[in-house]
């Protein structure tokens, strides 16, 4: 009979509460910012580390989980006489950490020359409840009798039509990060001018520049309408660093869409890292991608 673990890293964002309900095991990152090394959902909550960041000389810095931690985990579930793990790592273009996970798995091969552990690795291509929110959905599956392929199968689909919009409302990280440039930080910080950016497939790209805050949430919602105004079964997500205009993103959307999201959550640490203290993000099902 199969005895199957979940396991995920802190990239995630799924609740605590989702994570025990479901029985996803969640690895932590470790983030360093001026000096001091956070291990996600450990170190502090997510609304403590904006206010570090937003209070920090430096910005963050974020260290792959290595091959070693992977390998350990793997033989804990062997010892326990797990059958299957399905695993989902943060996006493999944003961080080694799946080619970490790669490797762990050679390793158990030398630590458990007997074992029989199947390691289903998957890549979700993106980050956040993204992934996290189909994670717990293909948990309740499996506990429901799902088989393992058709299970993994949905959310590959599903992972394939996800698509997020960034409205940052500060640049400092994102411009270290690389996903805005340097020349359109400082023009942001100067003159009010906010970039507004999609992220697919792991990738960020500036598809449009506003000026002024109040022109963010609708600029948002406008670009969602434009790349899934017409998909049937369209659904949406809002992560948020808890800002006040996140209030004003769902209050909006509900107007736009017609109805609620599907979850409201906090960006990570891992997250937050990269886009900042002070951002909101639309998720939404978008058209499946060749």
């Amino acid at each position: 009979m199969s005895k199957i673990a979940i396991l995920t890293d802190s990239s995630c964002d799924i609740p605590q509460e989702l994570a025990e309900k479901y029985g996803i095991d969640i690895m932590g990152f470790h983030i360093l910012l001026d000096d001091v090394d956070y291990v996600e959902r450990e170190s502090c909550t997510n609304i403590e580390f904006y206010d570090k960041m937003r209070a920090a000389k430096g910005i963050p810095s974020t260290a792959a989980i290595t091959p070693i931690q992977f390998c350990e985990q793997y033989c804990k579930y062997v010892d326990e006489g797990y059958t299957d793990v399905i695993h989902v790592p943060i996006n493999k273009s944003g961080s080694s950490t799946y080619n970490n996970a790669v490797m762990a798995q050679g390793m158990l091969r030398e630590e458990r020359p007997e074992h029989h552990l199947k390691i289903h690795l998957i890549d979700p291509h993106t980050y956040s409840m993204v992934f996290g929110w189909y994670l717990c959905e293909m948990a309740r599956k499996l506990r429901n009798g799902a088989e393992i392929p058709m299970v993994i199968h949905e959310f590959e689909d599903k992972m394939n039509r996800m698509e997020i919009i960034l409205g940052p409302y500060s640049l400092k990280q994102m411009k270290k990060s690389g996903r805005i440039s340097a020349a359109a930080a400082v023009m942001g910080e100067l003159m009010g001018i906010r970039p507004i950016i999609t992220l697919i497939d792991g990738k960020t790209k500036v598809e449009g520049k506003v000026r002024g805050d109040d022109k963010v949430v609708p600029a948002m919602i406008e670009l969602c309408k434009k790349r899934a105004g017409d998909v049937e079964d369209f659904d949406y997500m809002i992560g948020h660093t808890n800002i006040p205009q996140a209030a004003e993103l769902e209050k909006a959307c509900k107007k736009a869409f017609g109805k609620d999201p599907l979850t409201t959550f906090t960006l990570g640490g891992v997250v937050s890292a990269n886009t900042g203290p002070d951002t909101l993000a639309l998720v939404y099902v978008g058209h499946a991608r060749d």
